[in-house]
């Protein structure tokens, strides 16, 4: 094992790289925030959200491009082979995931959109247990997961009397989707992660990705014009900037580590988010139950590490069930 891979599944290396992305992702939600109240988006304008997300990931590849090319000094082209299940991950991983979260939780309630949101880290460990020999559901696992969602329902809840259980396909429907399509994508990253490079992975399938939402708000926007001050571009920047690395940090964790595993970490995010949001906007406090939340996610990935074995050779590891 050389000492690239030694140091990414390293637990210590991997818990503090894997908290860095979901921080990242995480401080999405407030930068979001103010970049809507800049623009003066409607909680209706679908089609401009769409539209601003396509352009994040947009700017998002093209800056990995160059990182790649006039940092790495490495090329930036894939062979033929590889065009197809790229293009499949940028169509699952940033296409759909984000068209399908972005409209479903405008016609869906705040907490039970974060409930369902957080359903995909269920269906990637229950997903990995039955396509990987060595990703089986052990007692860490299900504490993080219980934990994990237990955390993500207290900082959503706010008081509330319960949630209610009416579904709409266009609302609830539309969450379980980008659910399932993000659940598709980790497996696809993972397993072009054998061969080819994450960075080069992630910005290929921020490309595809940001031209599929690009091509479905673009008619929605044609004739408007939004006035940009330089704290929205300030923003967009930043925005595209922690999606080129969280996306790629995550890409590198999936490579070398167990899916079900990393992806417990998620639970981090919306905890996270919320606690920047506390941090950053006016308005928003940090309450006692968004600490309670941090502590039970903590203590849902301690329990994961707490069960984990020792890493053997990459390529000796994700075996598929013979």
């Amino acid at each position: 094992m050389n000492k690239q891979t030694n140091l990414w599944t390293n637990k210590y290396f991997v818990g503090v790289a894997a908290v860095a992305a979901c921080i990242l992702w995480g401080s999405a939600f407030p930068v979001l925030k103010v970049t809507y109240a800049e623009l003066g988006l409607g909680p209706d304008d679908t089609a401009s959200r769409v539209v601003l997300a396509g352009g994040r990931f947009l700017l998002a590849a093209l800056l990995l491009f160059g990182f790649i090319k006039w940092i790495l000094r490495r090329p930036v082209g894939i062979t033929r082979e590889y065009v197809g299940p790229v293009v499949i991950l940028g169509l699952l991983q940033t296409g759909l995931q984000y068209y399908f979260f972005y409209n479903g939780i405008a016609f869906t309630e705040g907490v039970k959109g974060a409930v369902l949101n957080a359903v995909g880290n269920f269906f990637v460990v229950i997903a990995a247990h039955f396509i990987y020999r060595d990703d089986r559901i052990n007692p860490g696992k299900l504490v993080g997961i219980a934990t994990g969602f237990a955390g993500i329902v207290l900082i959503n809840w706010h008081g509330q009397a319960g949630i209610s259980w009416g579904m709409t396909f266009r609302g609830e429907g539309f969450l379980v989707l980008s659910s399932l399509v993000s659940t598709a994508g980790t497996f696809q990253a993972k397993r072009l992660g054998r061969t080819l490079d994450p960075v080069l992975i992630n910005g290929y399938q921020l490309l595809f990705g940001s031209l599929v939402l690009l091509a479905v708000g673009v008619p929605g926007v044609v004739g408007r014009s939004p006035q940009f001050t330089p704290l929205f571009w300030g923003l967009f920047m930043y925005s595209a900037a922690l999606s080129a690395a969280a996306f790629s940090l995550w890409y590198y964790l999936l490579k070398y580590n167990k899916a079900g595993e990393i992806t417990l970490y998620r639970f981090v995010i919306p905890v996270s988010g919320a606690v920047l949001s506390a941090l950053v906007l006016p308005g928003e406090s940090l309450s006692p139950a968004a600490l309670v939340a941090l502590a039970l996610v903590a203590f849902g990935i301690a329990a994961v590490n707490r069960w984990r074995k020792p890493e053997t050779s990459p390529l000796d590891r994700d075996k598929f069930p013979e």
